[in-house]
């Protein structure tokens, strides 16, 4: 018997050696460690971008609009950019201390939004010569700094066009801000679009000699309607004057903005400006690297670049006034209507254009007289 448990003893064993020995597997091969992953390429900064305003952004008028632009640049580019503004910033030697602060903060492209800014911004640019400088409505540049404005002027024609139409006094008045070329050429070409649908008209303006001041404005509104005109406009940046005319039971213009709800009795329409195609194309040049500037590089954009309409036109304008505006309008963004274009006399009767002649970009930017139908002097020293 114990040499049977030896044998079975003995067969077990090599059983579960022979066991072990098939169920013994291969040992697979280190496997090399995978590639990392290549590191994402690293996000670009934003490009930073400021803005000088001259009023406040709630004023319904001109800083409203541009700081409309301003947010219609953040919706089209998104984390691209990131935009900054200082409101209230006068036209004084403060304007270049605001200038110096925004590069100190990183901005890579400041935009100045009024005339009085040109000076304060040519001599930061100057001293900054990496930052990128737009100044609005001016006519100096420099190597980092270029100007741009709207055509105004077409935006007072077509007002004028309704005005000659809506009139019973034959009287128009406008409240007018700083006497300088831009505004001069305003009221003139508002005297000219009106005087096409109503050559009787005379036109008188009351100087307040500031951009926005909302009691002057009204002052001087009033003035002007106690003076017989019962349709007014302006080039001030309040809504004061479309308010007095509602007040007063007479007509007037929104300006820069569409200003219907201030004074919706009152208002004929609203000549507006639409800033944002500008900044939209400035910035993505910028983006792109294709941002220059220097000397004459000027960007002047009206009715033909979508950057002025007369809009929400009053039900109360009759239908051939409307007609005569769609005309004119169809006729700037074509280029097939010309606004100052001879035979075109001044103040004094004496010829400023002749019959065919149309006035170049340089003789529309030193407009400094009153053509034939403007009542008053243009202010001495402007």
């Amino acid at each position: 018997m114990p040499t049977m448990k030896l044998i079975k003893l003995a067969g077990l064993t090599v059983l579960a050696l022979a066991m072990a020995a098939c169920g013994k597997k291969e040992e697979a091969a280190p496997v090399a460690p995978a590639a990392s992953e290549p590191a994402a390429a690293a996000k670009p900064a934003p490009l930073k971008i400021a803005f000088a305003y001259v009023g406040p952004v709630g004023d319904g008028g001109w800083t409203f609009a541009h700081d409309n632009a301003r947010k219609a640049l953040e919706k089209e580019f998104g984390d691209k950019i990131a935009t900054s503004f200082v409101e209230k910033v006068p036209e004084a030697a403060d304007a270049e201390r605001v200038f110096r602060d925004m590069v100190q903060q990183g901005n890579q492209l400041i935009f100045g939004t009024t005339f009085g800014y040109m000076e304060p911004m040519l001599k930061v640019a100057g001293d900054s010569p990496a930052v990128k400088f737009e100044h609005a409505t001016g006519y100096k540049q420099a190597a980092n700094m270029r100007t741009y404005d709207s055509r105004t002027y077409e935006g007072a024609y077509m007002a004028g066009v309704i005005a000659g139409k809506m009139t019973k006094t034959n009287t128009l008045g406008v409240v007018g801000s700083i006497p300088i070329p831009e505004v001069i050429r305003n009221i003139n070409s508002f005297t000219l679009g009106a005087q096409s649908t109503n050559p009787k008209i005379k036109v008188k303006v009351v100087w307040v000699n500031q951009w926005f001041d909302p009691p002057k404005e009204t002052e001087a509104a009033q003035s002007l309607i106690d003076g017989g005109a019962d349709v007014l406009m302006q080039n001030t940046d309040s809504s004061a004057v479309l308010q007095a005319a509602e007040k007063n039971g007479k007509y007037a213009f929104g300006w820069d903005s569409d200003m219907t709800a201030y004074g919706p009795k009152a208002h004929l329409g609203s000549a507006v400006i639409n800033w944002a195609p500008y900044y939209i194309a400035a910035v993505r040049e910028a983006l792109d690297g294709k941002w220059t500037a220097g000397p004459g590089k000027h960007a002047w954009w009206g009715v033909k670049e979508g950057a002025i309409d007369l809009v929400s036109v009053a039900e109360a304008v009759p239908a051939e006034a409307k007609a005569e505006l769609d005309k004119v309008k169809a006729g700037l963004k074509d280029g097939s209507f010309v606004i100052w274009k001879g035979p075109l006399v001044g103040q004094d009767g004496k010829e400023i254009l002749k019959a065919g002649e149309s006035a170049d970009d340089k003789f529309l930017s030193g407009i400094n007289f009153y053509v034939k139908g403007v009542e008053g002097k243009v202010p001495s020293g402007k």
